[in-house]
């Protein structure tokens, strides 16, 4: 287990302090849908963006993260060219973060500084985390694919579609966990 210093001397917060991915808890059904996530691609330009959707589990024997992207999101480029992203658990004063940056596209502007947050260079991968998050998790790209309607059995998910623009689905083994 090792401590991680937050730049600037970590003025919001204690340090992140790395566990082993099987030691993380939480609520799997609640930490996302009811308290979001910024999801970070990209090593050149990173994009933090909310999520809201998601899980984590176990497929292939190793610990995974599963994301859901809309090919119109920036991220989504960014996803496809550099397959590491971050996701960061933010707490509850971050909010209006999380709101900013599930507005407004990081094609337009800086993201982190708009919301007010600022990128700690990752552990083990070359995407950053969030150095206010709470919980950070890294995480490499294993495989994605696109969600197909043609598939969906019960016909009212096609209602979270209006322009059809459907998820692709991101599969990441989970590298490292980063906690408060």
């Amino acid at each position: 287990m090792t401590d991680q210093s937050e730049p600037n001397g970590g003025r919001r917060g204690a340090p992140l302090r790395r566990i082993d991915p099987e030691e993380w808890t939480t609520r799997p059904f609640q930490v996302l849908h009811e308290q979001w996530a910024l999801l970070v691609g990209g090593d050149h330009h990173p994009n933090p963006m909310t999520i809201s959707w998601g899980g984590f589990g176990t497929l292939w024997e190793l610990p995974v993260a599963t994301v859901f992207v809309r090919p119109v999101r920036h991220t989504y480029g960014l996803l496809n060219e550099c397959p590491f992203f971050t996701v960061n658990f933010m707490p509850e004063p971050f909010h209006r973060a999380l709101e900013i940056c599930g507005e407004v596209s990081g094609r337009d502007l800086d993201k982190w500084e708009k919301a007010g947050i600022r990128p700690l260079g990752g552990g083990v991968v070359p995407v950053p985390r969030v150095a206010e998050a709470r919980t950070a998790i890294e995480c490499r790209v294993l495989a994605h694919l696109d969600i197909d309607p043609a598939r969906f059995i019960d016909p009212a998910i096609d209602r979270h579609y209006p322009m059809a623009d459907y998820h692709r689905v991101f599969f990441g083994e989970v590298l490292a966990v980063w906690t408060r």
